[in-house]
């Protein structure tokens, strides 16, 4: 704000003071100094709008917008007025009311091309593109500028794509958006390169690939400058879609000759090749073969110009990798193809042997070979191993000892050779004695490698680091086949490693799902943060936090990780509207609708629906009837119980599924059935935890009002349709409950590192959906006890005894299922029992809906007690019968007390344990371990047990919290 302009205007100068010190931050002092002005000048706007501008940054919204709203109605035309009520209704989410601002003083001041493109800037933020594409062309006509003109045009485009009808978008929109380029270039005034990009893109879009063509082909491709071979990339585009192959060919061909390691070139070439051969193509007799010159179009001229690029290689002054890739991926497509035999290229083996040579030492080595190596037969792989590390030059200072690299370049090369060992699951074949000696070497080698490293800064990752992480790869192998002390060795040495280089993320996410899996989120917490997560990635990764957080009971650092998602998801809303402003500004034009899909494709994000919904109800459970009532917790949260704004039909999974490195063979890796399960699981889950929540909010909008007896008047004041609402919530909640039992019955099991299940079988299997479900269904007896009263309802009343009866059982249960040590020492080793935390979670949870359910039986038979009690005393008779509920209820709530009471004990009890386990006893009796080993697995150890702790500590205030409010409910 404080970036004014020199016009020596008494006013700006009178503003001056009140800028800075919003500028600074001083709200307060902003304020006082407007209302000085304003003594002295009623008139002047600007000053009245920063003083809304200060009101509003400090929480007065309402006293801002009243104020903006009284100079918004004088619909001021000075810049700094304008200005200031643009920043104001941003702050206050507001962009609709931008436009209105600036229509008026476009109305006011017809010929300003400064308030023309303002108004169009508003009407970009809010997506109106008719007003937009009018504001363009009114713009154009005041100052013929071509970028004006295009941007009307762009706006059309826009309408194109956010038209529900297709057929309206290609028949009225883009034929209009053509004919208006078209009209530019007959007169020839097309000037910048992004006016060509943009005619392409209309084109492209109308599927006049020939035309798009010859515009690229033509002169006004020349104006394609900004990209490499942005003009050839086109071409080729337009050749794939009319299937015009020789041209592909050819023109593939042609640039393979300028850049023989262009890989996405090849890729072209032999597709083009083999659709030439499927087509028995065979050039034109007199003719140019293409319009891009000669075509191939048979295996043998496929592989001579291969050949021919590795004599050239063996030329360049740089060794490039593509050419020798090109040979392995031709031996592919043409064994694909079943006719390798007859053209002889060289056997696979020998071919990647000799690129492992040539390449080895390169950290892409691996990535490159991983994809070619189904072309070796299983029976190689041990061969194939033992002939790459022969090439390796590695030395033993004594006989028995691990000969190891005595430079960067080998110890590459033997990473190389280690990480596809595994891939082709030599390593899995082992057996646990094998297996514990590869670690160990993995070890011994990762140590030495560090001295390589010696010089390295803190944020660059040492050279020998996949070495310790491959060896944990192997120790989670045995985790998995029941060997419990594996765990604690694999974080022993990623702690180690951590240490060693502070910055290497895959420790970080590795030690994070270790961790949770292990029931200790505290450490996770720390260990998210020092990730550093920018933007998107709070999209892609944010689920390794958001999943364990709450249901591990760390309530605090569930609620901070809920709302770093949250306002990374909220501020993308207003960022894309900047960015397609920036867009328009520079002529970007084809950046426009993917902004816009990448906002759509955020606005779907399942991350985002499951992190909004478990944040709503993990507010209620720490603040409903605690701090505020449930009504008031629910009305600031605007939720409304027949409200679902969750986009069911177009959720997105943005989960990166393969952030942490992996180098298992393809029938142990995550696959693409395991990533459909996990997202059918997810929105299961989160349908269940969506309908949880909506019932709960529809509990106030029952609350107790006065009826007569069969009244007509309760379809009239909407509470009847207000229990319908529970009621068929309730059935849908049945409904995904059942489907998430049969997909259960599945006993799905995801890859270690894999996308973690969600909490959707404990809570079938301890009990609380049972009890939760139950909950609402008392929640519509007690509703039909209200409207039909106390006589003639021997029956719902029985029922409603029953209930409670039935539920104090199950909470009984689910209880029972929280007993036992979370922490227990079996063997010399540490074993943790996450599950139980899982479920004292659950209890919680079941706890306070029910607390909610009670809250509102107690509201409707508080006032059915009162009147009993008026009518005693009328009719001054000692003996009026108290019906059975009251009894019934009084009951329920003495048992709720006891229960939570118990499970208040049973917590303390756990703290006493936590506190008092001396894992310093602990004997490790591994040999395994090195002496600074053990340094680092008292640490992990600590870690988890203090996790354990705080979880106890936060589950047992909170259950405390919620024994006060069981006390007040004695009707």
């Amino acid at each position: 704000m404080a970036a004014r302009g020199h016009v020596q205007d008494p006013n700006d100068r009178r503003l001056r003071p009140i800028y800075d010190y919003l500028d600074n931050g001083n709200n307060k002092m902003a304020i006082q100094q407007a209302d000085k002005l304003l003594k002295k000048h009623k008139d002047l706007h600007c000053a009245k709008v920063l003083k809304a501008i200060g009101l509003q940054r400090t929480g007065k919204q309402d006293e801002a917008y009243a104020l903006a709203q009284e100079v918004a109605a004088l619909e001021p035309t000075d810049d700094n007025s304008l200005q200031a009520l643009t920043i104001l209704y941003r702050e206050m989410h507001r962009p609709e009311l931008v436009t209105k601002l600036y229509e008026a003083a476009v109305k006011k001041v017809p010929n300003s091309e400064e308030y023309h493109s303002h108004l169009f800037m508003a009407y970009a933020r809010v997506g109106e593109y008719k007003k937009m594409q009018q504001a363009g062309m009114a713009l154009y006509k005041i100052v013929p500028k071509n970028p004006y003109y295009f941007w009307s045009v762009m706006s059309l485009i826009m309408q194109s794509i956010s038209a529900q009808d297709e057929n309206l978008s290609k028949t009225m929109f883009l034929p209009l958006a053509e004919r208006m380029v078209e009209k530019m270039v007959k007169e020839d005034k097309i000037e910048a390169e992004a006016e060509v990009e943009l005619y392409y893109m209309i084109l492209e879009r109308l599927e006049k690939y020939k035309e798009a063509l010859d515009v690229v082909r033509g002169k006004l491709g020349e104006k394609l400058t900004s990209e490499l071979q942005s003009r050839e990339n086109k071409c080729m585009a337009m050749y794939k879609k009319l299937c015009r192959w020789p041209e592909c060919n050819a023109l593939s061909r042609r640039l393979l000759l300028k850049n023989s390691d262009d890989w996405q070139f090849y890729i072209t070439y032999f597709d083009s090749v083999f659709q030439l051969i499927d087509e028995s193509w065979t050039p034109p007799p007199e003719e140019e073969h293409s319009l891009e010159g000669e075509v191939h179009y048979s295996i043998e001229q496929a592989v001579k110009f291969i050949e021919e690029r590795i004599t050239e290689e063996s030329k360049s002054s740089r060794p490039l990798r593509g050419p020798y890739l090109a040979k392995l991926e031709l031996i592919r497509r043409l064994r694909y193809r079943g006719c390798n035999d007859e053209y002889k290229l060289g056997d696979p083996e020998e071919l990647m042997f000799q690129y492992f040579k040539k390449f080895g030492d390169k950290p892409c080595c691996f990535t490159d070979l991983k994809v070619f190596v189904d072309l070796l037969p299983s029976s190689q792989y041990t061969k194939f191993i033992s002939q790459l590390l022969e090439v390796i030059p590695l030395s033993a200072t004594a006989e028995n000892e691990i000969a190891l690299p005595a430079d960067i370049k080998a110890l590459q090369q033997h990473l190389c050779v280690v990480q596809l060992s595994r891939l082709l699951g030599i390593y899995h074949a082992m057996d646990k004695k094998q297996k514990l000696t590869v670690v160990r070497e993995l070890m011994l080698r990762y140590r030495h490698g560090l001295e390589f490293g010696k010089s390295c800064l803190k944020t660059e990752l040492q050279f020998s680091d996949y070495y310790c992480l491959l060896a944990v790869h192997l120790l989670l192998d045995l985790w998995l086949e029941g060997e419990d002390t594996a765990v604690w060795q694999c974080l022993t040495l990623l702690e180690e490693g951590l240490s060693h280089s502070p910055s290497n993320a895959q420790f970080k996410l590795l030690l994070i799902r270790i961790y949770c899996r292990l029931g200790a989120f505290e450490p996770v917490a720390e260990l998210y943060s020092s990730l550093d997560a920018k933007h998107i990635q709070h999209d892609t990764i944010g689920y390794l936090l958001t999943r364990y957080a709450e249901s591990l009971g760390h309530y605090a650092a569930a609620s901070q990780s809920c709302n770093f998602a949250l306002r990374f998801f909220h501020s993308n809303q207003k960022d894309t509207s900047e960015y397609i402003i920036q867009a328009y500004k520079y002529g970007a034009f084809e950046k426009i609708p993917e902004f816009i899909a990448f906002r759509n494709r955020l606005n779907s994000s399942l991350h985002f629906a499951q992190v909004r919904t478990e944040r709503m109800l993990l507010d209620l459970l720490l603040e409903a009837n605690i701090s505020t009532s449930l009504e008031e917790s629910i009305k600031s949260m605007s939720l409304s119980p027949e409200e679902d704004d969750i986009p069911w039909k177009d959720l997105r999974d943005n989960r990166d599924l393969t952030v942490l490195f992996n180098w298992d063979p393809k029938d142990r890796d995550i696959s693409e059935e395991h990533r459909k399960l996990s997202l059918e699981e997810e929105t299961m889950w989160l349908r269940i935890r969506s309908l949880t929540l909506r019932l709960v909010s529809g509990l106030p909008t029952l609350s107790h009002t006065i009826q007569p007896k069969n009244s007509e008047k309760t379809a009239e004041n909407g509470v009847s349709s207000k229990i319908d609402t529970i009621r068929s919530l309730l059935q849908q909640l049945e409904a995904a409950v059942d489907s998430g039992k049969k997909f259960l019955e599945q006993k799905i099991q995801y890859p270690v590192l894999g996308p973690p299940p969600t909490r959707m079988a404990g809570f079938f299997s301890n009990g609380s959906c049972q009890c939760q479900t139950s909950l609402f269904y008392l929640v519509s007896d007690i509703y039909e006890l209200d409207t039909n009263g106390l006589e003639d309802s021997a029956e719902i009343q029985e029922r409603i005894g029953n209930s409670f009866k039935s539920l104090v059982e199950r909470l009984t249960d689910l209880f029972n299922k929280c007993k036992g040590d979370l922490i227990e020492v079996r063997d010399g080793t540490l074993k943790t029992h996450p599950n139980l935390l899982e479920n004292l979670v659950f209890f919680v949870e079941t706890i306070s809906i029910a607390l909610w359910v009670s809250s509102y039986c107690d509201s409707v038979l508080r006032p059915f007690k009162s009147n009993l009690q008026k009518k005693k005393k009328k009719k001054k008779e000692s003996s009026v019968a108290m019906p059975p509920v009251f009894t019934h209820f009084l009951d329920y709530v003495t048992e709720l007390q006891t229960l939570t009471s118990n499970v208040i004990d049973h917590i303390k009890g756990l703290e006493i344990i936590l506190t008092a386990l001396k894992l310093e006893e602990l004997s490790l009796k591994d040999t395994l371990l090195l002496q600074e080993e053990k340094k680092f697995t008292k640490t992990v150890q600590g870690k988890v047990q203090s996790s354990y702790h705080h979880s106890v500590q936060e589950i047992g205030e909170l259950l405390k919290k919620r024994l006060d409010t069981i006390k007040k409910l004695k009707i």
